[in-house]
């Protein structure tokens, strides 16, 4: 064998090896993005339950009577509050 194919025999091997930790690199990659899809799910739950708390308690504050609408209004205050706080943690991670 000469001194030219055992060059690109050198070369093949690195282009070989090259490919492979490419490979890996791609399915580390969608791995990646399937947990970040999974940790999204989960945040995107938080914020959907937090949100119907929300409507929940805004609909008992339009419900409340005159005299019950001081009552309710700390607990519809409460639920946009951990909204908001839900979507700042949703936007930190996934923005």
């Amino acid at each position: 064998m000469g001194l030219k194919e055992a060059y690109e025999e050198k070369l093949e091997a690195q282009l070989k090896e090259w490919s492979a930790r490419v490979k890996l690199m791609q399915a580390k990659a969608e791995v990646a993005k399937a947990d970040a899809k999974i940790e999204m799910q989960k945040h995107l739950q938080t914020l959907q339950a937090k949100q119907e708390a929300a409507q929940q308690k805004l609909k008992e504050l339009k419900d409340a009577g005159a005299d019950a609408w001081e009552k309710a209004k700390p607990g519809l205050e409460d639920a946009m509050d951990g909204l908001k706080n839900a979507w700042e943690s949703v936007k930190k991670h996934f923005a």
